[in-house]
């Protein structure tokens, strides 16, 4: 590939930026592009032009359980110091 990326390319990579799930730095990573030639990119191409109706819903849904993931650790680890709380009592 030439120094000069492709407009295909820089719309999978915006894309693949907002509807993946991991970071932006993970994105730029793995794609061997620079972590601020990824965000002009996004800032360039705008959300709306590479993100279809289809990867919208996706994408809330990523987010709906990105939240949902945040909120069962927190709970798991306010049980495991309940957990360990109630074994130093009974000792």
């Amino acid at each position: 590939m030439s120094n000069t990326k492709s407009d295909e390319f820089k719309a999978d990579a915006v894309r693949i930026a907002l509807t993946s799930g991991l970071t932006r730095r993970e994105v730029s990573s793995d794609l061997g592009i620079g972590l601020s030639t990824l965000n002009k990119w996004i800032q360039q191409l705008g959300k709306d032009q590479v993100v279809c109706a289809a990867d919208a819903d996706l994408v809330q849904e990523n987010e709906r359980l990105r939240r949902e993931n945040r909120v069962l650790k927190e709970e798991r680890e306010v049980l495991k110091k309940a957990t360990a709380f109630f074994a130093r009592q009974k000792t």
